[in-house]
């Protein structure tokens, strides 16, 4: 039995061809990598073959890959090479890892699989860095921080393959409070403020295999503090506080990637029902939607009453499914991660005890019933959470 978390998506005689297909092509640039190595530390397991060796590397949890970089060259230079990752990523063979920040500058990673904390080289970056307002999205095997250095926004990112922060390429559109999601190798970020403040309309993609963005049409209309999840394939950007008011956007709007178009959603937000009370309230101090995908479905953590929705599509309304965890604390809906992790909902959060703290990882996968939270992990940190971001791969 598969273990819970690595999902490897079952197929046809066909799927099972184009597999071997991959493996060949793989196995051929290796063996060409080598063809002057004739030492048995660059055959990877010689005793199998090199397509075997990485048939079984492609369904070993890549929480062992750093061990196993470190057996030979072989192994070395395929691992930091991001191949077994696409070829990961085309079998549909995902692990889903939480990286979060809750002190500045510093970044940890866990493992649901294996419940296991790594902590990640701190980020080289200038006190302003620190204190700026930032972001961050996992796009493929890289985790990308933006904020803003001195005078001028920057973004780093951090490459799974090799371990280390490197300063990344600049947007077209220099911008923060913005939403953004990723699929697969693609991230899109949309709206947000530009440097002189400006609330934005535009949007870029982030290609992680070329590491170029590309600018996208518009949005019909110009937000910031928004949230952004990608469902069936297509970018949702919800919420937000626009031009003319300081009132939450009720429209959501979707990019069909496949059109290359935007459509607009009426009254699809606020999550709040009438049980809530008014919406009407300056939203400057208030955090950006806290919402996430699993399955296809949409749900939001409502900060103020502490309850967890998910919309009905046929409806077009938001539905109640139970509390957040009993100790999980926000500012107006800042200090806490709402992600969404394979198949589950997860909530990164905790309570300040006497100047103390700890922050926990409570996890919910809905196909399972009713809302029950489960604790996964728990150690003494800050309780507030600055960032967070899920990486499937």
């Amino acid at each position: 039995m598969a273990t819970r978390g690595v999902k490897v998506l079952k197929g046809d005689e066909k799927k099972e061809k184009r597999e071997d297909m991959w493996l060949a092509q793989i196995g051929q640039r290796e063996n060409h990598r080598y063809a002057s190595d004739n030492s048995e530390s660059s055959l990877l397991i010689h005793q199998l073959g090199r397509d075997i060796s990485i048939n079984c590397l492609l369904r070993c949890s890549r929480s062992y890959y750093g061990i196993i970089a470190t057996l030979n060259t072989g192994f070395h230079s395929l691992i930091r090479s991001g191949e077994l990752y696409k070829l990961r990523r085309q079998m549909g063979i995902v692990e889903h890892w939480v990286y979060f920040s809750c002190n500045l500058l510093e970044w940890e990673a866990f493992d649901p699989i294996h419940r296991r904390w790594m902590h990640m080289p701190k980020m080289q970056a200038y006190e302003c860095f620190m204190y700026s307002d930032k972001e961050s999205l996992a796009v493929g095997t890289q985790l990308l921080g933006f904020g803003k250095e001195i005078m001028y926004p920057i973004v780093y990112k951090y490459s799974i393959l090799t371990h280390t922060w490197t300063t990344e390429m600049r947007m077209h559109t220099p911008r923060c409070l913005f939403a953004s999601a990723s699929l697969g190798e693609i991230g899109i970020i949309a709206g947000g403020c530009d440097l002189r403040g400006n609330i934005l309309s535009s949007a870029e993609l982030y290609n992680s295999e070329t590491g170029r963005w590309e600018t996208i049409p518009r949005m019909n209309k110009a937000r910031r503090m928004c949230s952004a999840v990608f469902m069936e394939g297509k970018f949702y950007v919800i919420g937000g506080i626009g031009v003319e008011s300081l009132k939450t956007i009720t429209s959501v709007e979707v990019y069909d990637l496949k059109t290359k178009t935007w459509i607009e959603i009426p009254n699809m937000y606020p999550a709040r029902n009438e049980e809530a009370g008014p919406t009407e309230e300056p939203l400057t101090a208030e955090a950006p939607p806290l919402v996430a995908v699993v399955n296809d479905v949409l749900y939001v953590a409502d900060h103020v009453l502490k309850q967890v929705k998910k919309y009905d599509k046929e409806k077009n309304l938001w539905v109640t499914v139970g509390p957040f965890p009993e100790r999980t604390t926000s500012m107006n809906g800042w200090g806490i991660a709402f992600r969404a992790c394979g198949d589950q909902l997860m909530i990164i959060g905790g309570l300040r005890v006497l100047g103390a703290g700890f922050v926990e990882i409570n996890s919910w996968v809905p196909k399972e019933g009713p809302l029950e939270w489960n604790l996964v992990a728990r150690k003494p940190s800050s309780s507030f959470v600055y960032n967070c971001a899920v990486m499937g791969c």
